[in-house]
C-alpha cells in the first residue's frame, strides 16, 4: 500500500491517526456542513469527496475506525435529541456516541484488507448497507452538489480511478484522469412541474408545544388559516407537514366535516394520526370535495416508530424508553393519489429518503415531514440532501412540506 506523508509525521503515530481522522471526517462531512450553513460550492465539494475516498484506500486502521467514529458524530449527532420528548434525556449524549461507535465498526469494515482494490471493493459493498434499516449514510451522497453524478456506475468509476492511480506508475496513473471524466455528470434530464398551483405550508412549532392539549385551539388555528389564505390565492392544492393535526383525526369527526368544507375549493394534504382497533398509523390525509383519501406510511422510522430488534428487546425497549408504546403499524405498498388528473406518491418523512419509496419512477411526491424532533440540527439538511439523491436517481419531482425546516421543492 502506498503511504501518504503528512505534516503529523513527527508526532507520535497515535496522534498522528488521530489527526488523520479528523481529516478524514471533515473532509467526508464538509458539502453536509457548507449546505447546512446555505453555500453550495460544487468546485469545494468535488475535491473533498475525491480526496476522501483516495485516504479512505490508504489510511491505516486505527485511522479508519477513528474516522468512522467521527464521521457518525458528526452526520448523526442529533439522533439522540429525540429522546427528551420521552423523558429520556439522559440517553441523548450515549445515543450520540453509540452511533459513533456504529460507524466505527462500519468503517473499520474498509480496514479488513491493506489492498486497494479489496478495499475499493469493500467500499462499494457498504454502500448497499443499511445498519438497523438506517439508509442515511449514502456514500453518493457527497456528490450530490459536485460535478459528479450520483449513480453507483459512476461512483464505481470514481473508485476505480483511484485505484489506477494508487497503483499505476507515471505516466500511465494519469489515464485514471479519463476515468474521472466519463464520472462526470454530464447531463441533467428537464424535468416539468405540474399544472397545478401548489401551496407548500412551513410551519415552526417546537416539539415540546406540539402534543399539548392547551395549544390545541391555537394549531387548529394556523392550519385553517393557511388553508384559507391560500384558497384567496386561488392555489389548486394546499400541502400541511407531518402531524399537522397532531390528533387521531378519524376519531374527530367535526374537524373532518369542517376539512371536507374547505375541500369545496381546495385540495387539501395533510398529516395526522389515524388510529384502528388499538393499532396506530401515521397518515396523510387528502380532501378532495366530498372525497377523503387515507394514505398510510410504509417505510417507518427505526428506533422512533418502531423498534428493528427480536421481539423480546424490541417489549423491554419500548417498555423502557418509550413509555410502553406500541410500534406504529404500516401499509404494505406505497399509496398513489390523484390530483386533478395527475399522479402523486405518497412520502411522509423518513420514507421520502428511502429507495422503495420510488419504485416504479415516480414522477410527482409528495412529501411532509415533522423535524421539530431535532431541531436545531444539520437533520433537515440532510434529509433535504438525501432526497436531492432521490429525486434525481429517479428523476423525480418532491413538493415538501415541513415543521421546524425543510420545506420546498426539490428536484
Amino acid at each position: 500500500m502506498q503511504s501518504i506523508y503528512t505534516p503529523f509525521d513527527t508526532l507520535p503515530k497515535f496522534l498522528q491517526d488521530l489527526f488523520m481522522s479528523l481529516i478524514v471526517a471533515i473532509l467526508f462531512s464538509l458539502s453536509l456542513y457548507l449546505e447546512y450553513f446555505g453555500y453550495t460550492l460544487n468546485v469545494l465539494n468535488s475535491l473533498a469527496a475525491i480526496s476522501v475516498f483516495y485516504l479512505l484506500l490508504h489510511v491505516n486502521r486505527r485511522t479508519l475506525i477513528f474516522s468512522g467514529f467521527f464521521i457518525g458524530l458528526l452526520w448523526f449527532y442529533w439522533i439522540g435529541f429525540s429522546f427528551q420528548y420521552y423523558n429520556v434525556a439522559w440517553m441523548t449524549p450515549i445515543v450520540s456516541l453509540g452511533f459513533g461507535v456504529v460507524y466505527a465498526l462500519f468503517f473499520g469494515i474498509i480496514s479488513l484488507s491493506r489492498h486497494v482494490v479489496v478495499r475499493a471493493l469493500i467500499i462499494m459493498a457498504l454502500t448497499f448497507a443499511e445498519p438497523f434499516d438506517f439508509n442515511w449514510m449514502q456514500f453518493e451522497l457527497l456528490f450530490v452538489n459536485s460535478y459528479f453524478g450520483i449513480f453507483k456506475w459512476q461512483f464505481a468509476l470514481i473508485l476505480t480511478a483511484l485505484v489506477l492511480f494508487s497503483m499505476c506508475k507515471t505516466p500511465w496513473k494519469y489515464t485514471a484522469l479519463l476515468l474521472l471524466l466519463a464520472a462526470l455528470s454530464w447531463h441533467h434530464p428537464d424535468k416539468t412541474l405540474p399544472n397545478l398551483n401548489i401551496k407548500l405550508v412551513s410551519m415552526d412549532l417546537p416539539q415540546e408545544l406540539k402534543w399539548q392539549p392547551y395549544m390545541r385551539e391555537q394549531i387548529l388555528t394556523y392550519n385553517f388559516n393557511a388553508i384559507t389564505d391560500a384558497i384567496a390565492n386561488h392555489y389548486d392544492v394546499v400541502v400541511l407537514s407531518e402531524s399537522a393535526f397532531p390528533l387521531f383525526l378519524n376519531h374527530e369527526p367535526q374537524l373532518v366535516e369542517k376539512l371536507k368544507h374547505y375541500a369545496q375549493n381546495i385540495v387539501i394534504v395533510t398529516g395526522a394520526l389515524e388510529e384502528v382497533n388499538h393499532h396506530n398509523y401515521n397518515v396523510t390525509y387528502i380532501f378532495n370535495q366530498s372525497d377523503v383519501t387515507i394514505a398510510k406510511k410504509m417505510v417507518l422510522v427505526p428506533f422512533g416508530e418502531y423498534i428493528p430488534l427480536p421481539k423480546f428487546m424490541r417489549e423491554y425497549v419500548n417498555k423502557t424508553f418509550f413509555d410502553g408504546a406500541s410500534d406504529y403499524l404500516s401499509a404494505d405498498t406505497p399509496t398513489d393519489i390523484t390530483i386533478k388528473g395527475i399522479t402523486f406518491r405518497n412520502a411522509i418523512c423518513y420514507e421520502a429518503t428511502c429507495e422503495e419509496l420510488y419504485e416504479g419512477n415516480p414522477k410527482y411526491l409528495i412529501a411532509m415531514s415533522n423535524n421539530a424532533w431535532f431541531t436545531p440540527s444539520i437533520e433537515p439538511t440532510l434529509q433535504k440532501l438525501l432526497m436531492q439523491y432521490y429525486a434525481r436517481k429517479h428523476n423525480s419531482i418532491i413538493f415538501h412540506a415541513a415543521n421546524m425546516g425543510g420545506t420546498g421543492i426539490i428536484q
